[in-house]
Protein backbone atom coordinates (compact mmCIF):
# COMPACT_ATOMS: atom_id res chain seq x y z
CA UNK A 1 0.00 0.00 0.00
CA UNK A 2 1.52 3.42 -0.78
CA UNK A 3 1.22 6.15 1.70
CA UNK A 4 2.52 9.49 1.09
CA UNK A 5 2.99 11.85 3.86
CA UNK A 6 3.52 15.73 4.08
CA UNK A 7 4.79 17.80 7.12
CA UNK A 8 5.98 21.17 6.78
CA UNK A 9 3.01 23.43 6.28
CA UNK A 10 1.87 26.28 8.42
CA UNK A 11 1.62 29.93 8.86
CA UNK A 12 3.88 33.03 7.41
CA UNK A 13 4.40 36.60 6.27
CA UNK A 14 4.41 37.46 2.80
CA UNK A 15 8.17 37.69 1.87
CA UNK A 16 9.12 34.35 4.19
CA UNK A 17 9.75 30.91 3.55
CA UNK A 18 8.55 27.60 4.09
CA UNK A 19 9.52 23.85 3.17
CA UNK A 20 7.63 21.33 2.57
CA UNK A 21 8.52 17.57 2.95
CA UNK A 22 6.54 14.04 1.58
CA UNK A 23 7.75 11.10 2.55
CA UNK A 24 6.42 7.85 0.08
CA UNK A 25 6.14 4.08 1.23
CA UNK A 26 5.35 1.14 -0.23
CA UNK A 27 6.44 1.83 -3.93
CA UNK A 28 9.66 1.84 -5.23
CA UNK A 29 10.60 5.66 -4.51
CA UNK A 30 13.36 5.96 -7.10
CA UNK A 31 11.70 5.04 -10.15
CA UNK A 32 8.94 7.15 -10.10
CA UNK A 33 8.55 11.17 -10.90
CA UNK A 34 7.39 13.42 -7.84
CA UNK A 35 5.34 16.45 -7.80
CA UNK A 36 3.39 19.17 -5.64
CA UNK A 37 0.19 20.38 -6.25
CA UNK A 38 -1.72 22.93 -4.54
CA UNK A 39 -5.40 23.96 -4.38
CA UNK A 40 -7.63 26.45 -2.81
CA UNK A 41 -11.57 26.43 -1.70
CA UNK A 42 -13.57 26.70 -5.08
CA UNK A 43 -10.62 26.02 -7.50
CA UNK A 44 -9.23 23.27 -9.26
CA UNK A 45 -5.94 21.52 -7.84
CA UNK A 46 -3.13 23.09 -9.68
CA UNK A 47 0.22 22.04 -10.61
CA UNK A 48 3.38 23.55 -8.78
CA UNK A 49 6.46 21.56 -9.31
CA UNK A 50 7.27 18.30 -10.53
CA UNK A 51 11.43 16.31 -10.45
CA UNK A 52 11.88 13.04 -12.30
CA UNK A 53 13.31 9.92 -10.88
CA UNK A 54 16.99 10.69 -10.88
CA UNK A 55 16.52 14.28 -9.36
CA UNK A 56 18.08 16.33 -12.25
CA UNK A 57 15.25 17.46 -13.92
CA UNK A 58 12.50 19.48 -12.68
CA UNK A 59 9.77 21.41 -13.90
CA UNK A 60 7.55 24.78 -12.65
CA UNK A 61 4.72 26.48 -12.38
CA UNK A 62 5.04 30.05 -14.28
CA UNK A 63 3.60 31.50 -10.88
CA UNK A 64 6.32 30.26 -8.51
CA UNK A 65 8.82 29.61 -10.85
CA UNK A 66 12.60 31.51 -9.29
CA UNK A 67 10.57 31.15 -6.21
CA UNK A 68 9.57 27.65 -5.01
CA UNK A 69 12.63 24.90 -5.17
CA UNK A 70 11.79 21.14 -5.73
CA UNK A 71 14.45 18.55 -4.99
CA UNK A 72 14.17 14.85 -3.45
CA UNK A 73 16.26 12.52 -1.49
CA UNK A 74 15.86 8.79 -2.98
CA UNK A 75 17.81 6.94 0.07
CA UNK A 76 15.16 9.03 1.97
CA UNK A 77 11.88 8.11 -0.01
CA UNK A 78 11.46 11.88 0.28
CA UNK A 79 10.44 15.00 -1.80
CA UNK A 80 10.77 18.38 -0.76
CA UNK A 81 9.15 21.97 -2.08
CA UNK A 82 11.47 24.82 -0.47
CA UNK A 83 9.21 28.27 -0.83
CA UNK A 84 10.97 31.36 -0.67
CA UNK A 85 9.66 34.91 -0.97
CA UNK A 86 6.17 33.47 -0.45
CA UNK A 87 2.95 35.66 -1.43
CA UNK A 88 -0.63 35.70 -0.07
CA UNK A 89 -1.86 34.18 -3.25
CA UNK A 90 0.55 31.39 -2.45
CA UNK A 91 -1.79 30.19 0.62
CA UNK A 92 -3.34 26.71 -0.82
CA UNK A 93 -2.92 23.62 0.49
CA UNK A 94 -0.35 21.82 -0.86
CA UNK A 95 -0.27 17.89 -2.04
CA UNK A 96 2.48 15.77 -2.92
CA UNK A 97 1.92 13.10 -5.78
CA UNK A 98 3.77 10.16 -6.74
CA UNK A 99 4.09 9.86 -10.86
CA UNK A 100 2.77 6.78 -12.76
CA UNK A 101 6.24 7.14 -14.70
CA UNK A 102 9.76 8.63 -13.87
CA UNK A 103 9.01 11.75 -16.14
CA UNK A 104 7.08 14.79 -14.19
CA UNK A 105 4.27 16.10 -15.81
CA UNK A 106 1.88 18.78 -15.39
CA UNK A 107 -1.93 17.34 -15.41
CA UNK A 108 -3.54 15.56 -11.83
CA UNK A 109 -4.27 12.10 -14.14
CA UNK A 110 -0.09 11.32 -14.51
CA UNK A 111 -0.13 10.65 -10.79
CA UNK A 112 -1.12 7.68 -9.23
CA UNK A 113 -0.83 8.38 -5.63
CA UNK A 114 -1.28 11.28 -3.44
CA UNK A 115 -0.72 12.57 -0.32
CA UNK A 116 -3.48 13.85 2.76
CA UNK A 117 -2.50 17.58 2.09
CA UNK A 118 -1.14 20.44 4.15
CA UNK A 119 -2.05 23.97 4.54
CA UNK A 120 0.19 26.74 4.00
CA UNK A 121 -1.06 30.39 4.54
CA UNK A 122 0.57 33.59 3.82
CA UNK A 123 -0.51 36.74 5.39
CA UNK A 124 -0.02 40.19 4.00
Amino acid sequence: QVQLVESGGGSVQAGGSLRLSCTASGRTFSAYAMGWFRQTPGKEREFVAGIIWHGSGTIYADSVKGRFLISRANTKNTVYLQMNSLKPEDTAVYYCAQGRTGNPKLTEDEYAYWGQGTQVTVSS
